[in-house]
């Protein structure tokens, strides 16, 4: 079966999207495309000529044109976060960079679902919502699914259960203002917090389970990695094959993805994330846990940061 892929940015994420793309089998055609063009064919030779080890898949360099009957299109361009730097202080920039690929791209590739992934990555889906003209449901953030897989991630090492047993989410802005509905969180079927903030289950506990440490660790792992090698690729690379891989498989999934509010929550008008159900034909429903008073106001407060932030770009 044919599943083609244009991934576009060559940089160390779209290109470590590539490499993972093809050491997994998920696509049979991956084009790259970015303005630099030496870069593209560069990180394309690489990969393609480890691909005699992996499954039959063509990946070359190539333009806008190239990207023709492709099924996903990743975008990754724009200016990498530096250290100190929030994610909403790349707004206008890469805002400008998005108003100026939507055109070309989807005028190649009308058909193909869309995911964004550059920061401030809410404030990206919003703008392409706004100026490609594709129907919402084919546009997809990669969102908070870094966060809840750094989520799960933790929790695991605290309390020595796999994180495939582990059911919790991050929610809101792919940013500052994300949080966990902790009332949410389950381990198996089972709640991980009591009324009172302890564990509703026994077993090999590494240490005292601290919300507000896990929450601190989820919103300052990036910044952390940065500052350490320079750059975020790999976590986030395998986060958006795995969105990838939903979309070719034949059953819907749920994860927290940003897509286009229309009312959930009592919010309107703005992409952040919440737990999504996407498959082959992009998002197609949600779920909408049951959530506190309070959780409930960190994710409007989240709403009201990204509109805040939308209010002062030129979309």
């Amino acid at each position: 079966m044919s599943r083609k892929v244009t991934i576009i940015g060559a940089g160390s994420v779209g290109s470590t999207i590539t490499y993972t793309m093809a050491v997994n089998g998920l696509a049979s055609e991956i084009v790259m495309i970015d303005v630099n063009t030496e870069r593209a064919l560069g990180e394309a030779m690489d990969i393609r000529q480890g691909t005699p080890f992996c499954s039959p898949i063509q990946i070359y360099a190539g333009t806008y044109e190239d990207a023709k009957d492709s099924d996903v299109v990743v975008i990754t361009s724009g200016m990498p976060r530096k250290a100190g730097q929030s994610r909403i202080d790349l707004a206008q920039t890469n805002v400008d960079v998005i108003r100026e690929i939507a055109p070309e791209i989807v005028k190649h590739a009308p058909d193909a679902i869309y995911i964004l992934v550059s920061n401030p990555v809410d404030v990206l889906t919003y703008t392409f919502c706004k100026v490609s003209g594709l129907p919402e449901n084919r546009i997809i953030g990669s969102g908070t699914i870094l966060d809840t897989a750094r989520l799960r991630s933790r929790l695991a090492e605290y309390l020595s259960i796999s994180q495939k047993s582990i059911h919790a989410y991050v929610m809101g802005e792919h940013g500052d203002s994300s949080f966990v509905p902790w009332s949410t969180a389950r381990v198996g079927s089972v709640e991980i917090l009591d009324d009172k903030g302890g564990f509703n289950f026994t077993g090999r506990i590494k240490a005292k389970l601290n919300p507000e440490e896990i929450e601190q660790y989820i919103r300052t792992s990036g910044g952390k990695i940065i500052e350490r090698k320079g750059a975020t690729f790999y976590a986030i690379a395998i986060s958006v094959c795995h969105i990838v891989d939903c979309l070719f498989g034949s059953s819907n999934r749920v994860m927290t993805v940003s897509s286009m509010l229309h009312g959930e929550y009592g919010i309107d008008d703005v992409c952040l994330s919440i737990p999504f159900i996407f498959g082959p034909q992009g998002i197609c429903g949600n779920v909408l846990p049951a959530m506190t008073e309070q959780e409930l106001e960190k994710l409007q407060h989240s709403a009201d940061v990204l509109k805040g932030v939308i209010k002062q770009v030129n979309i």
